[in-house]
């Protein structure tokens, strides 16, 4: 009979000297680690879908982007945050969340608190320059986040809407920052997308055996997730369809046709990955640690930048 083992304690007799050598050093890494900025390209990523339904690029339209993207960069900081001192008795028995900083005990709950102060306090100022209405996605998705740390996370396929559903959110930011009207369609497709990345990601930890560290595991198994996957998977390609159909996109059809093709191939080598290749633990790392993807990303970009510039050239 197989024994669960508890991982190891973490070596630190090199970091202590470092950070009693270099004290202020050492916590301005546990904080950046605590930020997580890798996951940060989640933000942008999403946000800047609304620049297929811009029809005018303007030096107003490129500030009102990266406001929506500083915002959200700042709420999923302070999310990240909550989530570590909430969960830091629990990420200690994970053999990878273990060496998050205040699981590992490089960051004080002081300190940790100071810090999700400052950075609230930041959001709070961000928001504060315009109307609410023009920043209730950001605030919709703190309190869609709060409830997931403290609760939705342990109810099974409530924890993946609820993750899904701040995605939807950060397209909804872009358009509102922009000025745009938001496609129905659109956002449906990044709910079905981030759904199917977020059961992905279930999908791996299930196979881990991951139940102690999350306990909604129990409501799955790996033929649910499975099917769950493959009608998320078709949901998405049927939307993106009907966003191309339903003329959101209105600088041209090339640009209408890259976006959709574009997306039905991150989509596709995503399943691919956690099909195949057994990724997915982590949906962003996989994704950017996929040369395939990064490549198509690019494209994307490029082909969306050029038909703008194109578009103010012939006007």
């Amino acid at each position: 009979m197989s024994t669960i083992q508890t991982p190891a304690p973490l070596a630190k007799g090199s970091a202590h000297g470092a950070q009693h050598a270099w004290p202020g050093l050492a916590r301005m890494r546990a904080l950046i680690a605590l930020s997580r900025p890798r996951q940060w390209i989640k933000n942008p990523a999403v946000i800047l879908l609304a620049l297929v339904s811009l029809q005018h690029w303007t030096l107003r339209a490129a500030t009102g982007l990266a406001w929506a993207t500083a915002l959200f960069i700042l709420a999923s900081v302070a999310a990240y945050t909550v989530n570590d001192i909430r969960d830091r008795e629990r990420d200690r028995l994970h053999p990878d969340k273990r060496r998050r900083p205040i699981a590992s005990g490089d960051l004080g709950l002081s300190a940790a608190w100071v810090f999700l102060v400052a950075v609230t306090a930041a959001l709070v100022a961000c928001v504060s320059v315009v109307q609410f209405g023009r920043a209730w996605p950001v605030c919709a998705y703190l309190a869609v986040t709060l409830a997931y740390s403290f609760r939705l996370k342990h109810i099974p396929l409530v924890d993946v809407f609820a993750v899904a559903a701040g995605f939807v959110l950060r397209a909804e930011q872009g358009y509102l920052a922009l000025g745009l009207r938001s496609s129905s369609w659109l956002l449906l497709g990044v709910f079905t997308t981030c759904l199917v990345f977020v059961l992905g990601k279930r999908q791996r930890e299930l196979t881990q055996g991951a139940h102690a560290h999350r306990p909604a595991l129990g409501g799955y198994s790996a033929e649910l997730l499975g099917y769950l996957i493959v009608i998320s998977a078709t949901l998405s390609i049927v939307a993106y369809i009907f966003f191309v159909r339903a003329g959101s996109v209105q600088n041209a059809a090339a640009l209408a046709v890259t976006a959709v093709l574009c997306a039905l191939f991150v989509l596709f080598r995503y399943l691919q990955l956690i099909t195949v290749g057994h990724g997915g633990a982590d949906p962003v790392r996989t994704l950017l640690g996929d040369r395939q993807l990064i490549i198509v990303v690019i494209i994307w970009l490029a082909v969306t930048i050029s038909m703008h510039a194109l578009h103010l050239t012939t006007d």
